[in-house]
């Protein structure tokens, strides 16, 4: 029996806040541009590894061929995760803007943060992750809140991964032997663990927050 009276809507009605057919397929891609950097992570450290290896055994060889290997890993991840970065970007601001119409009262920050504070040094650090918490909060089925792990893992990840990324990357531009070489690239390696975590960490906060906005959506407008 129906918990309220509310007439339902007509079939393939948008609620208001709902997911459009749009969003959608944006998630898809964003989730396959997530595992594309991933995947892409995962190569740098292998070549990483190589190096480590080498350098122990041959430092000749490894010269000449695991340094060239490691420079290419380097110039896949920029391809791969520079598109990545930007559509998820715009997919975190559509998210915030869909979620704004269920929830207007659950955000501390205006719409502008939600891409400026990804682009502002240091603030990028942490405004991001409260634009996210707040649209976990608004997404989250009531009067119950949702666990934040995700959403933890995920940042913790990323910070963790690029700010050890930007010291190993310190490190090894002032390297001036083998040791130092090995020295930075196993914090490298290190560092492209963090964000290949990171970007599946990502990839599944995008699929679950999608999840709880259409369900709340779905239920909003007719809860008894």
């Amino acid at each position: 029996m129906p918990v309220s009276s509310d007439p339902l809507p007509p079939p393939h009605t948008r609620l208001p806040g709902g997911v459009r057919p749009a969003s959608q397929v944006l998630l898809v891609v964003v989730c396959v541009l997530l595992a594309g950097v991933a995947l892409t992570d995962l190569f740098a450290v292998f070549a990483g590894l190589r190096i480590r290896t080498l350098t122990e055994a041959d430092p000749a060889r490894a010269l000449d061929g695991a340094y060239t290997l490691y420079e290419r890993a380097g110039d896949l991840q920029g391809m791969v995760t520079l598109p990545g970065m930007v559509v998820f970007v715009v997919w975190f601001y559509l998210m915030r803007r869909d979620l704004g119409v269920l929830a207007p009262d659950a955000f501390r920050n205006g719409r502008g943060w939600v891409v400026g504070g990804w682009l502002i040094p240091f603030v990028n650090l942490w405004m991001p992750y409260r634009v996210a918490v707040d649209m976990w909060g608004a997404a989250a089925p009531l009067p119950r809140r949702a666990s934040l792990w995700p959403v933890n893992l995920w940042w913790g990840l990323f910070v963790g991964g690029t700010l050890l990324g930007r010291y190993a990357s310190s490190g090894y531009a002032d390297s001036d032997g083998l040791t130092e070489v090995r020295e930075a690239v196993a914090q490298y390696v290190a560092a492209d663990l963090l964000n290949a975590g990171a970007a599946v960490a990502a990839a599944y906060v995008a699929v679950r927050l999608t999840a709880m906005q259409r369900f709340k959506a779905a239920r909003r407008p007719f809860a008894g």
